[in-house]
């Protein structure tokens, strides 16, 4: 499709706030519509349909964990045009950016053509064209080898997600087969359904009620960044901001620079970087010290508030005993740099709103984060009552594959699945976490856990998105079977041996979960809009084929035909809904009534964690099982690193397993991105106290990598800290992505939670040189 000025203002503003998602809020379409007509003009790959029938198709896009439903204009069979789908209930007619670019990640010249098979060095872009037989030939082979050796638990998967049919599959495949080593890639979710686990003994991820609140208090999530469902929490943003001024929903935002979400929000609060855990503790002192809190909720359905004595007549302190002890305002204020009276003014109003909303996960939510700070944010919806109500916080348990039988394993299965995993998750240590996606790589190089002999990987780009990049590239040399079964060119595609390319998400049919954050239960549907441009295959097929190939057990737990019966099975006597409307929503759907509310072992809402000693961990005071500020020190010593680096995640700009389309690259600021030169935004009083210009070339250093940067001076940021946009530095792809910036967790490195193990980082100490060598800011 070649993209005139009209086609690309219907698609960038589309008619809804959620059509022009990163780009509504900037005026970057005007300014940028006449040279993007220009600029596709000269992709040669562009399709450009010849004349021909008209038709529209739905569908879902599955390019971040959004959800939203697609509406696909083709001509014959060219998709000329993705906008969002009218009346889906998740994004009614509104996209994003990246969904509205989808089209070009179909005929871009990203896709993987073929299976392909290295034929040089791993990273040398050398590869030749094998078949399909030949590919999963050498797959099932090298499987074999492995569990015929006795080393099953050597081989590992790496997915996007563990929802969903496809990641069932592989799951499923690993239990068979003898592998402990499901791994999905990292999130904020991850935390948050651990703090669920533990506070609530619910097995669920977290559901916000956006829409009914009244007043929305941000621990850093970028609400109109890509945090959540991206266009649902637009839309919800557009809500909060109708209306009169006093009908209207309260935005506060604190983060330590001033985001598009922070510039929108009512109120901005400028905390010092990984304080956010004192925050919402200084907060929940003043709750608590003036008697804001829920009593009802506190004294009926919660355990721990207050001191407590077992059996043996030992009293343990309560919630409400550490937080008016140890987080008062002035101690508080100390701690982020808060003024006093802000901190007792927010949790007054907070408190005394009809509908007060506390979310949590940094930026888009693509990192892990602390637990106890999450569960400090949640404490605060605890004590305002807001759990399971209209406008507040519940939970939302994980759609069952219904129906497949029980997977039988033989002596080989049984004995690989009973090594311990090699990322450490689910050991004495780590009892209550499911997978360690950020730590996995440091095991491997340090040997722990024994090593990686084959990892496949799927929906997931770990070589780019996983922190340390330098850790996660001596650990992938280290592997000697690596089997991509991405779509596109990524980077860990580009370091495989073997690819074996799934469709693209407009050529598969395929479930579709419900989104990240939303309340109601939702299953949609991939449909194959367009024939497959390229020799690939589903892999939900390719996974069911393999196993086939390995034979007894392992097949034995693969009875379907392909993957369309499985997933038709799957949705059962909902299939003919599900396929006509091409979705399913329990609208009915309520969070459990109180008898039923948690399951905890007190079956309250813990403030006081009892799972931690039923789990046997061995932990010495009863700070460690209540909610508090444990300081996640960012890495690096300040006297050699004198500034504080984090990463700042942009609407624009595709920050996971997806690299940016073109049209994502180009809607970046020249104060982001010039030409393949990334700018590092510092405080003007900062770089004026060391010397530094605008636009200056410069140095970036941290404990974990160096990059050249040029300086933009950005009076919404903390002096002291600087910040990189995430989702650039891209090694793979093409030349239209390749090559521009550095990716931002090539620089940072992994902090682990001392609870969870999984990445707490939030930032790197960091260092600014001038080039040419006159020192470094510091």
């Amino acid at each position: 499709m070649k993209m005139d000025r009209r086609t690309f203002l219907e698609i960038s503003i589309g008619g809804s706030l959620g059509a022009g998602a990163g780009i509504t809020f900037s005026p970057l379409p005007w300014k940028i519509t006449d040279d993007l007509s220009i600029w596709t003009q000269n992709w040669p790959w562009t399709p450009v349909p010849a004349e021909g029938e008209v038709s529209h198709a739905d569908s879902v896009c599955n390019l971040c964990p959004g959800g939203c439903g697609i509406t696909v204009r083709k001509v014959e069979d060219r998709v000329t045009k993705i906008e969002g789908r009218e009346g889906y209930p998740v994004n009614d007619g509104g996209i994003c950016i990246l969904g509205a670019a989808g089209l070009q990640l179909l005929y871009g010249p990203w896709r993987v053509p073929s299976p392909l098979r290295r034929a040089g060095k791993r990273g040398s872009g050398q590869w030749e064209q094998i078949s399909w037989e030949d590919a999963i030939g050498e797959v099932v082979k090298k499987l074999a080898e492995l569990r015929g050796n006795g080393k099953a638990h050597t081989v590992a998967c790496i997915l996007g997600s563990d929802r969903g049919t496809v990641p069932h599959l592989f799951a499923r495949f690993l239990k068979a087969y003898g592998s402990p080593n499901f791994i999905r890639s990292a999130s904020s979710g991850d935390t948050y359904e651990l703090a669920l686990g533990l506070m609530q003994g619910a097995t669920a991820s977290v559901a916000y009620d956006l829409e009914q609140a009244s007043f929305i208090l941000s621990f850093g999530s970028g609400l109109i960044e890509g945090w959540g469902s991206p266009v649902r929490v637009i839309r919800a943003h557009s809500m909060w901001r109708s209306g009169n001024m006093k009908e209207r929903a309260t935005v506060v935002q604190i983060e330590p620079r001033l985001s598009n979400t922070a510039a929108k929000a009512d109120n901005w609060y400028s905390v010092n970087p990984g304080t956010e855990a004192a925050l919402a503790l200084g907060l929940a002192h003043v709750i608590i010290k003036e008697s804001l809190y829920d009593s009802n909720f506190i004294r009926n359905h919660t355990f721990g508030f207050d001191d407590w004595g077992d059996f043996t007549g030992k009293t343990y302190t309560g919630f409400k005993r550490l937080v008016l002890t140890e987080y008062s305002p002035d101690v508080v204020s100390e701690i982020t740099g808060l003024s006093r009276s802000k901190i007792v003014g927010l949790a007054r109003a907070f408190a005394k709103a009809k509908r007060p909303l506390a979310v949590w996960g940094r930026g888009k939510g693509t990192t892990s984060g602390s637990l106890y700070e999450c569960m400090a944010v949640h404490a605060l919806n605890a004590l305002t009552g807001n759990v399971n109500k209209p406008g507040g916080v519940s939970t939302l348990p994980p759609q069952l594959t219904e129906g497949w039988p029980e997977v039988y394993q033989d002596a080989a299965a049984c004995s690989g699945c009973s090594m311990p995993r090699m990322d450490g998750a689910g050991t004495d240590r780590y009892p209550f976490t499911r997978c360690l996606p950020d730590r996995w790589p440091q095991m491997v190089n340090d040997k722990k856990n024994g090593t990686i002999q084959a990892l496949l990987v799927h929906d997931a780009d770990p070589y780019y998105t996983t922190l340390d990049s330098a850790a996660v590239a001596k650990a992938f040399a280290s592997i000697p079977f690596v089997v991509s079964f991405s779509t596109y060119m990524d980077e860990t595609a580009h370091h495989a041996d073997l690819i074996l390319p799934n469709h693209h998400y407009l050529e598969r049919l395929e479930d579709v979960p419900t989104p990240i954050g939303l309340q109601k239960p939702i299953l949609g549907l991939l449909k194959p809009v367009v024939s497959p441009q390229f020799d690939t295959r589903h892999t939900g097929d390719v996974i069911m084929t393999i196993a086939k190939e390995l034979g007894g057990t392992v097949a034995d737990a693969f009875s379907w035909e392909d993957y369309e019966t499985l997933l038709k099975e799957t949705v059962g006597d909902n299939w003919d809904t599900l396929e006509e409307a091409g979705y399913i929503e329990k609208t009915d759907y309520t969070p459990p009534a109180w008898e039923n509310a948690f399951d905890t072992p007190s079956r309250k809402f813990e403030f006081y964690i009892t799972a931690l000693d039923q789990a046997g961990m061995k932990i010495g005071k009863d700070l460690d099982y209540l909610p508090h500020y444990e300081p996640v020190r960012a890495e690096g010593d300040p006297a050699t690193y004198p500034l504080t680096l984090i990463p700042a995640e942009l609407m624009r700009l595709a920050s996971g397993a997806i690299g940016s389309p073109p049209f994502c690259t180009k809607s970046l600021e020249e104060t982001e991105l010039k030409g393949n030169d990334l700018f590092v935004e510092i405080n003007p009083k900062t770089a004026a106290d060391h010397g530094l210009t605008e636009a200056q070339p410069a140095t970036l250093e941290t404990p974990k990598g160096k990059a050249k940067v040029l300086v933009h001076l950005f009076e919404g940021i903390m002096p002291g800290v600087i910040a990189i946009p995430k989702g650039l530095g891209h090694a793979a792809y093409d030349d239209y992505l390749a090559g521009k910036g550095v990716n931002a967790n090539s620089l940072m490195g992994v902090v682990e939670d001392p609870i969870s193990g999984l990445c707490a980082t939030w930032g790197i100490r960091a260092k600014l040189s001038p080039v040419g060598g006159h020192g470094h800011l510091g």
